[in-house]
């Protein structure tokens, strides 16, 4: 059974920064494409960067030069590292592969306010 757990949440105030990281228990973890996702009181999950296995990234335009998404495939994990945050990344975030077919884990929370 493949496990995802989420760390490094927590509560900042506007402006500041957290390092997110998720760690797999995937034996092909490797060749997946990663990717980070949150999801907000009241809203439906979004997906906000992806990693393919090769390093490309990709990232929401409400994240965009904010957040990067890294990897180590050696020790199957996924990290974000999130600057300048907002109010509005306010929400549990999760890991999964890019087709979110993998277990969900149970999050890391992360709460930007004042």
């Amino acid at each position: 059974q493949v496990q995802l757990v989420e760390s490094g949440g927590g509560l900042v105030q506007p402006g500041e920064s957290l390092r997110l990281s998720c760690a797999a228990s995937a034996i092909f973890f490797s060749i997946y494409t990663m990717g980070w996702y949150r999801q907000a009181p009241g809203k439906q999950r979004e997906l906000v960067a992806l990693i393919t296995s090769g390093g490309n990234t990709n990232y929401a335009d409400s994240v965009k030069g904010r957040f990067t998404i890294s990897r180590d495939n050696a020790k199957k994990t996924v990290a974000l590292q999130m600057n300048s945050l907002k109010p509005e990344d306010t929400a549990v975030y999760f890991c999964n592969r890019q087709t979110a077919d993998l277990p969900w884990g149970q999050g890391t929370q992360v709460t930007v306010s004042s």
